[in-house]
């Protein structure tokens, strides 16, 4: 079977990439563009770097900006009709997964009406027409959503989060500017951090891996390994690494699925706001342990481009913990916690465990598993 690619059309990188927001829009005659960002983005004046861009070329805008750091359908049906209200026809997501989640849901359904109702979405949706034309700008070195064909709501209702997978949200152009992720604290830069370490190994492992994935996983490992612990000390050579780092993890793991740890991790997010870089964190080393049997000899690899010394000596099986180990150390160096007590409570187990099995993430587990292996896992963390 052939192996599908799918990124960007135009990319923007490094410090003063913001600066090409305003012509590529121009240059495709848009007339007014439809702002999606956070609230807090707005209140400290990351949102106000590119809008003041927008202003000083007189380039009309509307500002949406009720979204929840998880979004929900409401947040999604809002946008759609502020988009509509607003008469704008392009879109400028700016922010981290939340908005620019929120903003790939709103532009699919501007263009495809018939799934207004946002649930249908889930998985893999027949939508014919690609979404309103969206320039992504990430304010946030983790989820790379501004390069992916995925995109996740939380269903406030049926207390989960849902994965929409579909090859029509991919913003057009996406615009990485370090510059952007300048104000973020430092536990936000660790959560999003391990977020994105965590897609480029469980991307990397995935059933669905294959040559041109396996190249953007190992380099996005070996990046975030080398810039992570710096950034979250507010280095700019780790900021910057960090953004390539993450948005190189995007490249790959949208094209050849995830696994388990991300299936598990939602789940939280969508039960008790657990910031989904720390779910993704705190469960990645049992994650890679469940999956050893199966996956374990590309380890080595991972463990090598985190800079584990001495591994190419080392025995499968060695080098196999030294990977794991590596990734334990790096979690702690920047302040994640090591398991879930305090968060997951025992009467959750079982639903969590049936959310993450029917997870759209789970499927390309390295590892086939079930309802059982995965409350097993969960109760390992408490």
């Amino acid at each position: 079977m052939a192996d599908r690619i799918v990124l960007n059309t135009i990319s923007y990188h490094g410090h003063g990439a913001i600066e090409n927001i305003v012509p590529e829009l121009t240059a495709r005659g848009y007339q007014k563009a439809f702002v999606c960002s956070d609230p807090d983005l707005v209140k400290f004046g990351v949102t106000g770097k590119v809008t003041a861009l927008l202003d000083a070329a007189g380039f009309a805008y509307s500002v949406y900006s009720e979204i929840k750091p998880n979004p929900t359908i409401q947040n999604v049906q809002d946008g759609v009709a502020a988009f509509k209200a607003a008469e704008a026809d392009c879109i400028v997501a700016i922010g981290g997964g939340s908005a620019m989640d929120t903003a790939k849901a709103i532009g699919i359904i501007v263009n495809n009406p018939e799934f207004a109702d946002v649930r249908s979405l889930e998985g893999v949706a027949p939508t014919k027409k690609h979404a309103v034309f969206t320039i992504a700008v990430p304010t946030t070195a983790g989820t790379a959503a501004e390069v992916t064909i995925n995109y996740v709501i939380t269903d406030v209702e049926k207390k989960r989060k849902f994965v929409c997978v579909d090859t029509n949200d991919i913003p057009e152009v996406a615009v990485v500017d370090p510059d952007m992720m300048a104000s973020m604290p430092p536990a936000l830069t660790a959560a999003t951090g391990m977020d994105a370490l965590t897609h480029a190994i469980e991307g990397y492992i995935t059933k669905g891996a294959c040559a041109i994935s396996d190249m953007f996983h190992l380099e996005a490992i070996r990046l975030i390994s080398a810039s992570l612990r710096a950034a979250v000390k507010d280095d700019p050579d780790g900021r910057e690494g960090m953004a390539l780092g993450q948005y190189i993890a995007g490249m790959g793991f949208s094209n050849v699925g995830l696994g388990i740890v991300h299936s598990m991790a939602h789940g939280l997010s969508a039960l008790y706001d657990t910031p989904h870089g720390v779910a993704c964190a705190i469960i990645l080393p049992t994650g890679l342990e469940y999956n050893k049997p199966v996956a374990g000899a590309r380890y080595r690899a991972i463990g090598k481009a985190m800079g584990v010394e001495g591994i190419d000596a080392m025995s499968d099986e060695a080098a196999a913990d030294a990977a794991v180990a590596a990734v334990k150390q790096l979690s702690a160096d920047v302040g994640i916690p090591a398991d879930l007590k305090g968060i997951l409570k025992e009467e959750d187990v079982a639903f969590l465990s049936e959310s993450a099995f029917a997870d759209a993430c789970r499927p390309g587990n390295p590892r086939d598993t079930s309802v059982a292996e995965i409350e097993a896992l969960y109760r390992s963390l408490m």
